[in-house]
């Protein structure tokens, strides 16, 4: 953060209490141990703090520090307005257009309060009120909150351990366990600090990575024998799972997180997607490898976007014809994809 902007939120903090913390649809580990991290952090500033999120969470993450006190929307509609009417601040974490909330998102563009938005992806909207957006050499949005503490006044003093295992839990979940953008010293320099706060890396790896239900991982394998498609001549490949597959693997929040990138797993392909049909629409995940911009192309056609190399959109056609078109677009980028 520029001097400017550290100025003014502290400013903004030492004037206004009431503080609403909003994570995007569908939050994953970093939306959720940012926001967290955050809520502890201001908590012991004295602020009165309410994390609410347009749905539920994975269950795989209910261990963290204070998760049971997150609100959700789509249960919790009316509570979450009230807490916004009646909040002072509005901290907008891993997530930089309003679109990405859901049904918060008229509530959040019209509060007449500022917008404070911490966070690593590209192509931000101008809406907010201070701004926080580092996309380049940024492993997360944990990382650059554990950045925003430390540029607040006394920052340093009031870590603990309970904010940097939140912490940890987004850069870990956000780089795959750092195996993608993790190759700045920024985020090893981060991850060394943490650590002097007591956390276990390994209890959390397990907390994370090793406490998936029995049906998660059966339709994992469903996933890889029955629905993996691998077009080599474009060196792609593509997953799909109808409703009726996710009814038959009793499919909660977070199921299928990380799945997209068991195609990129295999040694010919560099972009892979993963279909995943919902009652309105058909939800996209893209990976690639190298320089193919999976960003620029969910923003171009499925009114998405996210990283270069990790992004999401939707489709609001039918499962064969998402998979179809999806098909005949690979026309048009075959020298990009396979060019590396």
């Amino acid at each position: 953060m520029n001097k400017k902007d550290i100025l003014g939120v502290k400013q903004l903090l030492s004037q206004r209490k009431e503080v609403a913390i909003i994570v995007h649809y569908n939050p994953d580990g970093d939306a959720i141990g940012a926001a967290l991290a955050l809520q502890i952090y201001l908590k012991q500033h004295g602020h009165s703090v309410s994390i609410l999120s347009p749905n539920h969470y994975p269950d795989f993450l209910e261990w963290m520090p204070q998760s049971n006190t997150i609100i959700h929307a789509n249960n919790n509609f009316d509570l979450c307005v009230k807490k916004i009417q009646a909040s002072e601040i509005i901290f907008c974490v891993d997530f930089n257009q309003f679109n990405r909330i859901g049904i918060l998102e008229k509530t959040v563009e019209e509060a007449p309060i500022p917008k404070i938005m911490i966070d690593h992806h590209i192509s931000p909207d101008n809406s907010f009120d201070i701004m926080y957006s580092v996309p380049e050499k940024t492993s997360s949005t944990c990382e650059l909150v554990y950045n925003f503490i430390v540029n607040m006044l006394n920052g340093k003093t009031f870590m603990n351990k309970q904010i940097a295992e939140c912490l940890y839990v987004g850069i870990i979940t956000d780089t795959g366990s750092l195996s993608y953008s993790c190759n700045n010293e920024s985020t090893y320099h981060v991850l060394k600090n943490l650590f002097k706060y007591g956390i276990d890396g390994e209890d959390i790896h397990r907390k994370v990575y090793d406490n998936y239900s029995e049906s998660r991982v059966r339709l994992l394998g469903h996933c890889l024998t029955k629905r993996l498609t691998v077009l080599n001549e474009y060196a792609t490949s593509f997953i799909y799972l109808t409703k009726e597959d996710l009814a038959k693997y009793d499919y909660r929040q977070g199921d299928i997180e990380g799945i997209v990138n068991y195609g990129l797993s295999i040694k010919t392909v560099r972009f892979t997607a993963l279909f995943s049909e919902r009652d309105d629409r058909i939800r996209v995940s893209f990976r690639s490898k190298g320089n193919f911009d999976v960003d620029e192309f969910a923003r171009t056609h499925y009114k998405g976007g996210g990283h270069k190399n990790a992004s999401g959109g939707n489709s609001y056609k039918t499962m064969s014809e998402t998979i179809e078109e999806f098909k005949s677009l690979l026309k048009q980028y075959k020298f990009q994809i396979t060019n590396f």
